[in-house]
């Protein structure tokens, strides 16, 4: 059995729908966990927080990993962390490999980097076993929390729809890489079968996508009146965030993995869920 930790959130609430059978959902407050193997979602989104409460990233992302931490002492326990790409932070390599230096800026993206090595350090001190696993960019319909800050992809696929204009900075030149949800439970379930302990792996397609590409393919597809308005980026996105990213998943592939959903089947799959909402 798998204790899972954020099971309330987009990805963990879809992995425990996935593997239901196979997994414990661990309430929010309780930080003692009721199985060997555990999988660990619990985190911030964003690196915005700053604005509104700078503490939040340190307590969550950090304070809540260490207490549940404590309790895995002596009890034979793997520990599977979830990570973000946001660690590498301004990495100049692409695709990002996992041994490539980290330099994030954002409270988001350092605190997440600070929660891998405390991990790590905790881990080696106590001889616990784990995993880091590295996600890209992750989409999917049941993802709740869409806004301009989170998932972005979707946010301006419902503007779209919704024959809005749209601002993409720098035309929407940049690059992402993008997983569907399923595709990205799927490998995080298979990564913690057959992937080595006490290291880290990317999980994604592994794949740079332009993103102005896939706002032109939205508009097509669904016909929209929207005009793209090529911005400049604020201040605060140059700071923290990354004009670039995809990641090196070559062991991830090595392990078997190949995504169910390819890219242009997981936007159809965004549009028709919100052409069903539309407003």
């Amino acid at each position: 059995m798998i204790s899972v930790f954020g099971s309330t959130g987009f990805i963990g609430s879809k992995f425990c729908e996935l593997f239901g059978k196979e997994t414990i959902r661990i309430d929010r407050d309780n930080y003692v966990p009721q199985s060997s193997e555990i999988l660990y979602f619990i985190s911030t989104t964003n690196n915005y927080n700053i604005f509104d409460n700078p503490n939040l990233d340190i307590d969550t992302n950090l304070t809540v990993l260490v207490n549940v931490l404590k309790n895995c002492k002596d009890k034979g326990i793997t520990f599977n962390f979830v990570s973000s790409w946001f660690v590498y932070g301004k990495n100049n390599s692409l695709p990002a490999k996992e041994d490539d230096y980290c330099n994030p800026k954002g409270f988001y993206s350092i605190t997440k980097r600070a929660a891998e090595q405390l991990v790590i350090s905790f881990c080696e001190t106590f001889k616990i076993k784990y995993r880091i696993f590295r996600l890209g960019n992750v989409y999917g319909e049941s993802d709740i929390s869409v806004s301009k800050k989170k998932n972005a992809l979707q946010y301006l696929i419902k503007e779209i729809i919704n024959n809005r204009d749209i601002n993409l900075y720098d035309g929407g030149t940049h690059i992402r890489d993008f997983i569907y949800v399923d595709d990205v439970c799927r490998a995080i379930k298979l990564c913690m079968q057959k992937s080595d302990i006490n290291g880290i792996i990317n999980v994604s397609n592994g794949r740079p996508y332009q993103f102005l590409s896939l706002m032109e393919y939205t508009r097509d597809k669904v016909k929209s009146k929207s005009k793209f308005i090529p911005v400049k980026s604020t201040e605060f996105h140059n700071i923290v965030q990354v004009k670039n990213m995809y990641l090196d998943t070559t062991k991830l592939r090595k392990l078997g993995f190949k995504p169910d959903v390819l890219i242009e089947d997981g936007l159809d799959i965004i549009i028709n869920h919100y052409k069903n909402i539309k407003n």
